[in-house]
């Protein structure tokens, strides 16, 4: 099925997109390694600038407008009149082929600005995927083993700081059970990565607080049962898993991730979130919370009293449990190269993916909130504002699904965003047999030339 496109009026199959890809992107290149405007050449510039629109590299909502794709249109437009969703973004696969990338309703309604497949979205925990699959990457490079332990004078967070842990049962925690939600804590009195003032208070130290000062805070507690013994959802855990990663790479967590898994995946525009409007990436999405949301203190300890989206959680201070911003198109890359399937190259090992998804093993699901026997995984997040949820199916369908805003349901709304799109997917007719991956360059989603020189 041919698309509404130019893109798609210029081939007619794969051997044409390759060669139309490959000359774009040295076209790019030579325009990047080119530029040099010198002195008084503002006018050049503004001209450079303006072509390097998100359009030009990246997918937009015009490459799935075809007729195929009238029923999603109204089964996901429907839904988010339903749950009062400001904006979406969704992504679909099939046989490791992305035939469906499309923003739907608004990524700031202020501004009017529609929502496309480039725009980036608090993606809360599924997060842990990431962190989940840079731990097996490092222990398949031999870097650390998830049987080593984490505190202690032998584990790998050996560091000083962390000192004597009130619960000696610390030392047994292992890397593998941090992976599985096996470390000890639960949420009985609260989470730990959610309670800032209190930690800072707790800890003596001037908010906002960091990830290693709310470990540390951790560890002056007793552990809530046995590591190991049980099994408590935990994004302390996580949050540790990504200090981990720091300690083993002498990277920053998100400089690792970035250069062993997005990159190699073609993966550019995934990065750590901020906590304010003013900290928002660029092409990020505004969030929208109910209007009777309850207000929080700020977590920068000022008294005024805020929104949770926005200035009243430390999002950025989860980590490797729930830090990262993303679009949906990559996070169907990252989902496709941990699949397991023969279609797309996978970034791990057939082992490290069984680990991860076989529920037999004692351990998983591994980064996956669920892993089904009939070969269903999925991963969700929210936060305050936002909510997301990914698939992969047996039948070889795969799905992303962002919204940038909170839903009244809480975590019933995974349920019916299932439903939403399962009922979507048995609308395409035909399916397409174009890649959209095939249509897209993948560099950085910058602004302006000038900032891709700095780089």
């Amino acid at each position: 099925m041919k698309r509404n496109s130019f893109y798609f009026c210029l081939v007619k199959n794969e051997k044409n997109v390759g060669r139309i890809s490959k000359i774009l992107f040295v076209t790019l290149l030579f325009l990047l390694v080119s530029f040099n405007p010198g002195p008084g050449a503002s006018e050049n510039t503004f001209i450079l600038v303006d072509k390097l629109v998100p359009n030009n590299v990246r997918l937009t909502n015009k490459m799935s407008s075809g007729n195929e794709f009238n029923g999603i249109e109204k089964v996901v437009n429907s839904f988010l009149h339903r749950w009062s969703i400001a904006g979406a973004s969704i992504a679909i696969a099939k046989d490791g082929k992305l035939i469906f990338a499309q923003g739907f309703g608004y990524a700031d309604t202020a501004l009017k600005t529609e929502t496309e497949p480039y725009s980036q979205f608090r993606i809360a925990s599924i997060s842990k995927l990431v962190t989940a699959t840079a731990i097996m990457k490092l222990q398949e490079e031999g870097r650390l083993s998830i049987n080593d332990t984490v505190f202690g004078p032998r584990g790998i967070l050996n560091d000083s700081f962390y000192g004597e842990p009130k619960d000696k049962r610390v030392y047994d925690i292992t890397v593998a059970e941090l992976l599985s939600h096996e470390g000890g804590w639960t949420q009985r009195y609260g989470d730990q990565m959610f309670m800032p003032l209190v930690v800072a208070d707790k800890m003596g130290v001037k908010p906002p607080v960091d990830t290693k000062t709310i470990v540390k805070f951790a560890l002056s507690k007793r552990l809530n049962y046995t590591p190991g013994t049980a099994r408590a959802y935990s994004n302390l855990g996580y949050s540790i898993l990504g200090l981990i990663i720091e300690k083993v790479t002498g990277m920053p967590y998100d400089d690792f991730c970035r250069k062993t898994i997005f990159e190699p995946l073609g993966i550019y525009d995934m990065k750590i979130a901020g906590n304010l409007p003013s900290e928002k990436n660029p092409f990020e999405v505004t969030y929208y919370e109910p209007s009777d949301v309850a207000l929080k203190p700020s977590i920068y300890g000022t008294g005024e009293m805020v929104t949770p989206s926005y200035g009243g959680n430390d999002i950025r201070a989860l980590g490797g449990a729930g830090a990262w911003v993303a679009t949906s198109p990559d996070l169907m890359r990252l989902l496709l190269a941990v699949d397991g399937f023969s279609t797309r190259p996978d970034i791990l090992n057939r082992q490290s993916i069984s680990f991860m998804t076989d529920n037999n093993n004692g351990f998983a699901p591994v980064g996956w909130k669920a892993t089904v026997m009939n070969g269903t995984w999925w991963r969700t997040g929210s936060f305050p504002g936002s909510a997301g949820m990914m698939k992969r199916q047996s039948d070889g369908i795969s799905w992303v699904v962002l919204f940038n805003s909170s839903a009244w349901n809480g975590p019933e709304i995974y349920s019916y965003i299932s439903n939403m799109m399962n009922k979507a997917i048995s609308k395409i007719d035909p399916w397409p047999d174009d890649d959209l991956f095939n249509y897209s360059i993948p560099v950085p989603l910058k602004t302006s030339l000038t900032e891709l020189t700095k780089r």
